[in-house]
């Protein structure tokens, strides 16, 4: 890399040009400086070494400066503009410098009288000065762009993470208020299979403890958490809702943010009708390379008011962790999302 990021001892990012691309870009500077030198037809060995001399401290002087001159533990104080104060003092200061640098070589090599021709070193100065500054520059912006880039996708998925928390946060609870109201009435009527309710109940929360603060599952233990689900939903509406999964075996090691099938099973029964007279019907499938879950569209006379947030949180969960975008599809008929299948190589992203 030409640049790259250091952490000083308070724990902050630090920009630092690696040291072999100073050395060999002033090498370079001096060279090209000498060119005019060479291209003489009189001229010593003596004179030219001397003469690249000179370009190659002041090239030195002035990538050091300029680095050392950058903000270099905040990005908060960049100036978006190339033409500033700082550019300025840098051209002046350099002046100085290649004035001090003639100067000391004449005195100490006085027969090749470099005094004589202060005015090209000093334009020389200005060019060579101008070149480092630029390439700094631009440097320095990329970098800066980069990290803000980074600051931001970091806060952006910080964010999907608080706001997928908060979403179970408001699930569950919503979800326990409902499965406690089936089960008193279960138990009002002695149903038998009450006890096969706390228990899956019991199975269901427990996935949830051990899941909450995973962001992906395999597929398999996601269909596990379901089917607790799926039997205390079947508990509550009988034969008003009906399940049908068909999943290839194949893909059942594949990877799922926990709990997304539960939730879109939530939005149909928030959405649709369910009774005897309408019976909901759920399908989950898997075709080519995605996970389906699909329910027959009945809405609700009255719809229920919703925030949009559940699936819009899947939407930006998988685009994180999927190389294929969530789709969502309605005809009239069907309301069909389609989930993509995450694969192994994506099962330890954050």
């Amino acid at each position: 890399m030409i640049y790259a990021k250091y952490i000083n001892a308070n724990g902050k990012k630090v920009f630092r040009i690696d040291p072999r691309i100073i050395l060999f870009s002033s090498l370079f500077m001096g060279i090209l400086a000498s060119v005019p030198k060479i291209l003489r037809i009189q001229i010593t060995l003596g004179e030219l070494m001397i003469d690249f001399s000179i370009s190659f401290l002041y090239s030195l002087f002035v990538w050091y400066f300029n680095i050392y001159s950058l903000p270099k533990f905040s990005i908060q104080t960049i100036s978006t503009s190339f033409f500033n104060k700082k550019l300025l003092i840098s051209l002046s200061l350099g002046i100085v410098v290649m004035a001090a640098l003639v100067f000391l070589h004449h005195i100490i090599f006085p027969k090749y009288g470099f005094n004589t021709m202060i005015l090209m070193y000093e334009f020389r100065a200005v060019l060579i000065n101008l070149t480092i500054y630029m390439f700094l520059y631009l440097l320095y912006q990329s970098y800066n762009s980069q990290q803000i880039s980074l600051e931001l996708e970091q806060i952006r998925t910080d964010n999907l993470h608080a706001q997928y928390e908060l979403l179970k946060q408001q699930i569950n609870p919503h979800f326990l208020f409902n499965s406690l109201n089936t089960l008193k009435s279960m138990i009002d009527i002695k149903d038998e299979s009450s006890g096969d309710f706390v228990v899956r109940l019991a199975d269901f929360y427990r996935f949830t403890l051990d899941n909450r603060k995973l962001d992906l599952i395999p597929l398999k233990k996601e269909l596990a958490i379901l089917d607790a689900y799926v039997f205390l939903l079947i508990s509550r509406f009988e034969d008003g809702i009906e399940f049908k999964i068909d999943i290839q075996e194949e893909l059942l090691n594949s990877y799922i943010p926990p709990f997304t099938l539960q939730l879109l099973c939530e939005n149909c029964i928030k959405h649709n009708i369910v009774s005897l007279a309408h019976p909901l019907i759920i399908k989950l499938y898997s075709e080519d390379e995605y996970i389906i879950i699909e329910n027959n569209f009945q809405p609700k006379n009255t719809p229920q008011e919703s925030a949009g947030i559940g699936i819009e949180n899947i939407r930006e969960r998988y685009r994180h962790f999927a190389e294929k975008e969530l789709i969502i599809l309605q005809n009239g008929i069907n309301f069909t999302v389609k989930l993509p299948i995450v694969n192994e190589s994506f099962s330890n992203r954050r």
